[in-house]
């Protein structure tokens, strides 16, 4: 393994161009072991949450950094995690990830994560933004709405959200899928749509935005604001269908966004990475990630990273985490990406097909430049 190119990721700061905050409070074990997994069920009877990659890269990445030998025994590890507070644990793992600016989604659960004052107090030093999610803002603007009002309220919305805001995010793949018509929805199409949902609500549905039209409104109000749009693709929580998440699907889209110049960033997008990273060498406006993949993979994770590396120009992947929640995740996205870029970017210095000046450009390009070309400057 080259040592010069270890040592310069090693020392790399970082942007995470998508992620969450931490828990508000300190879950039971049995919680902390449903919050390593994307599975909303129950554990299977006679299993554990922590027999998983992501359960034995917690004992290994982050027991050193509670006091105790990597791979400590997981109520070895519970109980020196109990004696920190929230706040403590949060510096000591979030500091110690070496990221220097966070995008942070506030859209999924914020009642049970920090908001984003809070979450800067446990960062000090770094820069935190904003990333808006489209979906949660639609749901936010339809109190009060009818079918006429509702699309009006929306971009105003959106125009305030919007203005200090470093990105937007869709999870339409949660709500519909990537098959969707890829055409901007026609004012008569979106006032049927209002009228359905908001009749909904009114019989007491959940806030829950579905409506194709409405969905696509949402998504192309966002590219019209010209600020980088986020979207899930792949692997997530069992609310989605994994067969209509494959950015593929998005190929009409994609070319329909083009002439506005706004760039798309693919999340996490496994098991479809090599999918995405074809979308990125064929559009100049899209790029993507693996961050998602990452945690869940743990020790496989090289592989995975190697692979999203395969076909994409370098200029186009980027770095995240996806944590929600545990600062533990926060820590591993960083942790396992340094480990699996310097393992696939260190076999090819080795081999002689690359040289160490360009694995080490290579890795600053993925874990932070390309996020400033993408999400502006870091600064400012």
């Amino acid at each position: 393994m080259s040592t010069e190119v270890a040592e310069a990721v090693a020392a790399l700061s970082l942007v995470d161009h998508h992620v969450h905050t931490c828990s508000t409070v300190s879950p039971s074990l049995a919680g902390f072991g449903d919050l390593l997994t994307e599975s909303d069920r129950p554990p299977a009877r006679g299993t554990s949450r922590f027999d998983s990659q992501v359960g034995f890269a917690v004992r290994r990445h982050c027991a050193p950094l509670l006091g105790l030998e990597p791979h400590a025994d997981i109520d070895d590890y519970w109980r020196a995690r109990q004696l920190l507070t929230p706040a403590e644990l949060d510096r000591r793992l979030l500091g110690a990830a070496g990221v220097d600016r966070w995008l942070v989604d506030t859209g999924f659960q914020g009642d049970e994560i920090l908001d984003l004052d809070t979450f800067a107090t446990r960062v000090p030093g770094a820069r935190v933004q904003e990333i808006v999610r489209l979906e949660s803002l639609l749901e936010e603007v339809a109190v009060g709405a009818d079918a006429g009002t509702l699309e009006e309220r929306f971009r105003a919305g959106l125009h305030r959200a919007s203005a200090g805001a470093a990105g937007l995010k869709s999870v339409i793949a949660y709500r519909h899928g990537f098959d969707f018509d890829p055409e901007r929805p026609s004012t008569r199409e979106v006032r049927a749509a209002a009228g359905l949902w908001l009749a909904e609500l009114e019989n007491g549905a959940a806030p829950r935005v579905t409506q194709p039209a409405l969905l696509r409104m949402a998504l192309w109000a966002g590219v019209e604001t010209g600020l980088p749009v986020q979207l899930h693709a792949g692997y997530g929580d069992p609310d989605l269908d994994l067969r209509r998440c494959d950015p593929l699907l998005l190929a009409s889209w994609i070319k329909l966004v083009e002439p506005l110049g706004t760039d798309i960033a693919l999340l996490h997008c496994y098991p479809f990475h090599r999918e995405a990273g074809y979308l990125a060498q064929a559009f100049p406006h899209v790029y993507f990630d693996v961050g998602l993949a990452v945690n869940y993979t743990g020790a496989a994770s090289a592989s995975v990273i190697a692979e999203s590396l395969e076909l994409a120009p370098f200029g186009k992947v980027l770095y995240s985490s996806d944590a929600w929640g545990p600062p533990e995740l926060h820590l591993l996205g960083a942790a396992l990406w340094r480990r699996g870029m310097t393992q696939a970017l260190s076999r090819w210095v080795d081999e002689g097909e690359w040289s160490v000046g360009d694995a080490i450009r290579v890795a600053t390009m993925v874990g932070r430049t390309n996020a400033s070309q993408v999400y502006g400057s870091d600064h400012g």
